[in-house]
């Protein structure tokens, strides 16, 4: 067994800079138990070393007065804490540069990116090919470390400042890719090459990440490997991060979406999300809210994960410590109850699949799903697009596939979800586009959901859907029409598919005097085959990610409650969750080796930008039947439960609810 398969992370990194290389290794794990964590991550190479280096093109800080890796290692392990060395390949020391300037990326002009005297490498130099084999094998076999992380693996074709300098045009680069596609590498994004320069991007990273994982795990097969990517990765890691610049809507659910992206689609990784705690990387000296890093870390740990946490230097005088008990709850929170936590088994019908591999589109169309999904406390996992044929087997109980704007598969993903749907009867329902990007996804789309594409319309200005079945869109009944934008594509169903929520074509709507003249057009916002595959050829999604108008979230959930419905006859047993619970209140259910686990994350101090204490909550009431309960208990111990009897069905009331709960219900 490995050591982290307990799934039970209390991970803090201390970002080291370099004139942290003496830091007071004691003092920052006085720190670090204090807070109850049991696994840190500290700097070892690549752009710096903290340790005394024999390999001659690994830089090693001038600050370095002592074997600071040594001393970590060795301290840590007396403290029964876990320590991951951190290495950063993808730049190295201007010093280097001079002596090899092959090694390095290059503009298509042939310059160099020289950020401050740290220069880019290219991962197809040798560098990144080989000498960095040099620098893992030099640390694991003279430190007892217990898992490597790699910052900035692939392909890094930005600086620290946002400036972008377009694919690399080293030597290498240009030869592997012609000798891969026989073609040129693209000059930037939309070129006729850049599909095939986002494949081999992928590739290529894929292929050195198996070339590491063999060197690591020959050497030291307990040692964990860790970075963004998942190929031959043991602990998956993410960030919930913010940045000045980075375009609205705030994700209020990053880091649930982080974890359950992972979680729900590989059962031999980890998922480790970071808090990271600046509020951009530009300005590493003010942390995010402490309401903020509340959200994070709680919606780490119920999604499924254990805890992750970076601040940059050390502890000691970091200059804002305001979030600092915030984080110190949420870990002691966890010690004491990690038996309950990070052994889920899922309690939800309904599958979201999220849209991955090189050049995937549409997710703004899956976040806008997966938000309208956790606002109706609708059970959901997480199934990442390329992992289908994977998972086909253990999903085969699922009710509901959601497929939001999944333009292309190939065609393992593609039995997948036919064998799922015709011979486990799994209802689909298909957003944004779905099924429209190549020829074979466009001729799954007319065997599974009886429809094609005859043309489309972009000009949607002024365009709407009629809610014309106010029995599967209850909720919208007073309600008529329902706003269309962005591109809604005509289709011809088959005459046996329902067709359901006409398009009202586009017409004047200015001046006031001249806004009439809409007309009932031949095209349909979705049609339902017999065996349930709903396609809606719109983005309700998109919408409401961008714009949250409930209007299209109840055009989803609507269908979604109808598919469920219509699909789970015989299933009398099923688990049904009912609450009263509002939208700004994040509900997680799932069985775990005692019973159940119930939890609830208050959202409600989250105001679209602002995170603020969030508002107490009272008489929030859970309704669950096809569980037969014998006991229910808080382990925060912040609230008072009642649990009665309504028929068949149990009555959980939480009251209050002031940020965070986790209830164990025992049943029989």
């Amino acid at each position: 067994m490995n050591w982290w398969d307990g799934n039970n992370l209390r991970l803090i990194q201390n970002n080291l800079r370099e004139i942290d290389a003496d830091m007071n290794v004691d003092r920052e794990l006085d720190r670090l138990q204090e807070f109850g964590a049991n696994t840190w991550m500290i700097n070892a190479g690549g752009i710096f070393a903290f340790y005394p280096s024999r390999l001659g093109y690994q830089y090693v800080t001038p600050y370095l007065k002592k074997d600071l890796l040594r001393e970590a290692v060795d301290k840590a392990h007396a403290r029964g804490i876990k320590l991951i060395a951190r290495f950063d390949f993808s730049k190295a020391h201007e010093s280097i540069f001079a002596k090899r300037p092959e090694w390095f990326y290059r503009s298509k002009e042939g310059t160099e990116v020289n950020y401050y005297g740290i220069v880019h490498t290219c991962i197809n130099g040798y560098y990144q090919q080989e000498y960095s084999l040099q620098m893992i094998e030099e640390v694991l076999t003279n430190y007892e470390v217990d898992g490597i992380f790699f910052n900035m693996f692939g392909y890094t074709h930005f600086d620290y400042s946002g400036n972008r300098y377009g694919p690399c045009h080293c030597d290498s680069c240009q030869a592997r890719f012609r000798s891969m596609y026989g073609k040129e590498l693209p000059e930037k994004e939309g070129d006729p090459s850049y599909a095939d320069y986002q494949e081999f991007k992928a590739a290529t990273t894929a292929e050195l990440l198996k070339r590491v994982r063999e060197v690591v795990k020959r050497l030291r097969p307990e040692v964990a490997i860790s970075t963004y990517f998942t190929e031959g990765i043991d602990i998956v890691r993410e960030e919930s991060n913010t940045a000045l610049k980075r375009p609205h809507p705030v994700w209020l659910y990053s880091a649930s979406e982080n974890v359950k992206a992972v979680e729900d689609s590989w059962d031999d990784k980890l998922i480790s999300n970071c808090c990271i705690n600046a509020i951009d990387l530009t300005y590493r000296f003010n942390a995010v809210s402490k309401h903020e890093v509340e959200i994070r870390l709680y919606e780490s740990i119920a999604s499924g994960s254990g805890l992750d946490f970076c601040i940059i230097g050390t502890f000691e005088g970091y200059p804002d410590r305001d979030n600092f008990d915030a984080v110190r709850n949420a870990f002691r929170f966890h010690r004491e109850h990690e038996r309950h936590f990070g052994h889920f088994r899922s309690m939800a019908d309904v599958i979201l699949v999220k849209p991955d591999g090189p050049g995937a589109v549409g997710l703004q169309e899956y976040h806008g799903l997966f938000k309208m999904l956790k606002e109706s406390h609708i059970l959901f996992d997480v199934v990442v697009q390329s992992q289908l044929p994977a998972k086909a087997e253990s999903l085969s109980g699922k009710k509901l596939l959601l497929l939001p704007g999944n333009v292309r598969f190939n065609e393992p993903q593609l039995e997948a979800l036919k064998k799922l749907h015709e011979q486990h009867g799994a209802a689909l329902l298909a957003t944004g586009h779905a099924l429209t990007g190549d020829e074979r996804s466009r001729k799954a789309l007319g065997d599974m959901f009886r429809t094609e594409i005859t043309g489309s319309l972009t000009d949607t200005y002024a365009a709407y859907v009629k809610v014309d079945d106010k029995k599967r869109f209850a909720s919208l009944g007073d309600r008529d029409w329902v706003v269309v934008s962005g591109t809604f594509d005509f289709t011809n169903p088959d005459k046996d598919n329902r067709k359901l929520l006409p398009l009202i074509s586009p017409a004047s709507f200015g001046p006031p005097e001249r806004a009439y003249g809409h007309e009932i057009s031949a095209y349909y916002g979705v049609s339902v085959t017999p065996s349930g595959a709903a396609y809606m050829p719109w983005e309700p999604g998109t919408l409401y990610y961008k714009h949250g108008y409930e209007d299209h979230k109840r055009l989803v959930t609507g269908l979604i409650g109808h598919l469920l419905e219509e699909g789970s006859s015989g299933a009398a047993n099923r688990l049904q969750l009912q609450t009263n619970a509002p939208s700004s209140v994040e509900l997680f259910f799932d069985q775990v080796d005692e019973g159940y686990l119930l939890q609830l994350l208050n959202l409600s101090g989250f105001n679209g930008v602002t995170y603020a204490e969030p508002i107490p909550m009272h008489e929030i009431r859970i309704t669950l039947s096809g569980i037969p309960i014998v006991s229910a208990a808080s382990l925060k111990g912040s609230t008072d439960l009642s649990l009665g009897r309504d028929g068949e069905a149990y009555i959980l009331e939480v009251s209050p609810l002031q940020s965070y709960e986790a209830i164990l219900i025992k049943s029989t």
